[in-house]
């Protein structure tokens, strides 16, 4: 049948995963950095994803399309719900900012306790300033022959040893695609580009919109033409490594 049904160009996709998550019937996951139309039948063509686009990379088309099946959807949507309660720790499935969620306090506290026995200082691993994306200048004396560190905001928060295991012998830069406006990887590709960057870790959370940094490096990778070894690494809600 000849209906109307969202189109996502794909060029224009940031990545951020902001379309997926305003997506009720399920319609749209994030595949390789990108959004994508998984199922015809489960768009219901209202366009609930539009307005959340920040790039406007989806807009409605008239094509030949699979009717829309409300009771596909709901079956989907208990595997998901199942999924995700049973493997995340933001069971939510958004942004940590998102939704209010205790992480719990009984090891938190032992952990305090356990830092408050301890006399050795912890020193800062942070080797240059600024460290915001938007901030940071594109050539600066620091990136040459520098291990980088492309991290989201709130992995320094939710992973205890971030200092230890991330930021020392790196310099780091930080950012958060959900809340800043634009495309990182124009300006990361600069500074890969004008820099002698000996390696590249991105460090995002597991949440769909965290995608947004990990794609905008790996552009950037592509679009600098160098060969540069690269690392991602998915930090859980509850602080734990999911991937490395």
């Amino acid at each position: 049948m000849i209906r109307t049904i969202i189109k996502i160009n794909e060029d224009l996709c940031n990545g951020c995963g902001a379309c997926a998550k305003a997506c009720h019937e399920g319609a749209i996951v994030m595949l390789d950095g990108k959004a994508k139309l998984i199922r015809d039948d489960y768009c219901d063509g209202l366009g609930n994803c539009l307005p959340v686009c920040p790039t406007a990379a989806i807009t409605f088309e008239e094509r030949e399309a699979a009717a829309f099946d409300e009771e596909a959807v709901l079956k989907n949507k208990e595997i998901q719900d199942a999924l995700e309660n049973a493997s995340s720790s933001c069971s939510h499935g958004g942004c940590p900012g998102s939704a209010a969620k205790v992480i719990n306090e009984t090891s938190a506290k032992a952990e305090v306790e356990d830092q408050a026995k301890q006399t050795e200082k912890v020193d800062s691993q942070l080797r240059q300033w600024p460290v915001q994306i938007k901030l940071v200048p594109v050539k600066a004396s620091y990136f040459d022959g520098a291990n980088l560190l492309i991290a989201a905001d709130c992995s320094a928060y939710a992973y205890a040893n971030f200092h230890k295991d991330f930021i020392k012998n790196h310099i780091t830069i930080i950012g958060c695609p959900k809340l800043d406006d634009g495309n990182y990887a124009e300006k990361l590709t600069e500074i890969i580009k004008q820099n002698q960057i000996k390696s590249v870790k991105v460090v995002r959370m597991e949440v769909p919109c965290c995608g947004g940094i990990e794609y905008a490096a790996i552009e950037a990778l592509k679009n600098s033409g160098k060969m540069i070894p690269w690392q991602v690494v998915t930090i859980s809600c509850d602080g734990k490594i999911l991937e490395a």
